[in-house]
């Protein structure tokens, strides 16, 4: 881990990206290196070869972590987690926090902004947000002019 928060992880296709991590993060790996400490050319995770974790040993590591965790929040049991979830609820989150999704699909590596557009569902809060934003002028001070019509809405109710 350097100083800036930033490390350097190789993805799909063998890219590599740069990934930030939250404080939280950098205080739980730090306090993890000072317990078991690491030379600078030495992995943190490891499996038991010692070697890095394959995409199967990640999985099978947080399927330890999701049943653990399942035993005081039985809830877990009924979702699927999996190393994708995170990522895709990082996703939401950056789009609901307003980030740009060019920016998101650079972050995440997408090589189309349609991939990056399937993390941009908006949420209830996200659209929420977004009406709020439109101002009492943008919004119409009467009901449209079909509510207005007691002819077409007698029509509209025969349907």
């Amino acid at each position: 881990m350097n100083p800036t928060g930033l490390n350097a992880l190789v993805g799909k296709g063998r890219k590599e990206r740069v990934c930030p991590i939250w404080d939280e993060t950098a205080q739980l790996l730090a306090a993890l290196l000072k317990r078991m400490p690491r030379g600078e050319d030495e992995r943190v995770f490891v499996n038991r070869y010692g070697h890095p974790p394959g995409a199967a040993g990640v999985r099978y590591r947080l399927d330890q972590y999701v049943n653990a965790a399942a035993k005081s929040l039985p809830t877990l049991v009924r979702k699927r987690i999996t190393p994708h979830t995170f990522r895709h609820t990082v996703g939401v989150a950056l789009v609901s926090a307003g980030v740009d999704v060019t920016v998101i699909r650079n972050w995440l590596g997408h090589v189309s902004l349609d991939t990056t557009n399937h993390y941009a569902r908006a949420n209830l809060e996200t659209k929420r947000r977004a009406l709020e934003k439109l101002g009492k002028t943008t919004r119409p001070d009467k009901p449209p002019r079909w509510r207005r019509n007691a002819d077409l809405l007698s029509w509209l109710d025969s349907l």
